[in-house]
C-alpha cells in the first residue's frame, strides 16, 4: 500500500536524517504533533521503505581511511552475466564503499577508501586487477573533499546539512 508523503512526513525524514537518535517525543515537540501520531508515521515510513535503516556516521580519518579513490572500470565484455559477476566480486571487497554501473567510456565507477597509497597498490594488484572480467582501470585520487552530503534534500530551504572534513557546518 503506497501513500503520498505530506509535509509532516518530509519534516520527520529531514529530522531523522539530521539526527537518527531523536526520540518520538522530541520529533513530536518540534513538529507540534502527538507522540502517537509521530510513532505511527515513522512506522509507516519504515514499512513503506522510505526509511531503510539507521546508521552512525563514522569519521573515516579516525578509522585510518585517509585516501579516497574513484576507479573507472571497463570490462572485457558488457554482457548481463559479466556485469553481474563483476558486481558480486567487487561488492565483497571491504575497500569498495560504492559501486555504480555507468555509461560512457567505462562500465563501472567505484568509490574506494583506504589508508594510503601502499594499501591502494595492494588492493589494486591483489584484488581488483585480478578479476578476469576487467579490461581497463583508471584511478582518480581525491585531493580534497569540498562537499559530502549524507542526507537527501527533501524540502526547499529546510535543514540543509553539509559536512566539511568530517564536521557538520
Amino acid at each position: 500500500m503506497n501513500f503520498t508523503l505530506d509535509e509532516t512526513d518530509l519534516h520527520i525524514l529531514d529530522l531523522l536524517q539530521e539526527d537518527a537518535r531523536l526520540t518520538n517525543k522530541e520529533i513530536a515537540s518540534r513538529l507540534g504533533k502527538s507522540m502517537t501520531a509521530i510513532f505511527e508515521r515513522i512506522k509507516r515510513l519504515e514499512a513503506e521503505g522510505y526509511i531503510k535503516g539507521y546508521i552512525a556516521i563514522v569519521d573515516r580519518h579516525k578509522m585510518d581511511k585517509h585516501v579516497i579513490v574513484f576507479v573507472n572500470v571497463t570490462l572485457k565484455e558488457q554482457s548481463h552475466e559479466a556485469c553481474k559477476l563483476f558486481e558480486e566480486k567487487v561488492n565483497a571487497f571491504p575497500e569498495v564503499m560504492e559501486c555504480y554501473m555507468v555509461n560512457g567510456q567505462s562500465d563501472f565507477l567505484l568509490k574506494v577508501m583506504i589508508a594510503d597509497i601502499d594499501e591502494y597498490e595492494l588492493f589494486l594488484s591483489n584484488k581488483l586487477s585480478k578479476l578476469e572480467c576487467v579490461s581497463k582501470l583508471c584511478s582518480l585520487f581525491v585531493i580534497s573533499e569540498t562537499k559530502h552530503e549524507n542526507a537527501l534534500s527533501l524540502s526547499p530551504g529546510h535543514f540543509v546539512r553539509t559536512f566539511k572534513h568530517g564536521k557538520k557546518d
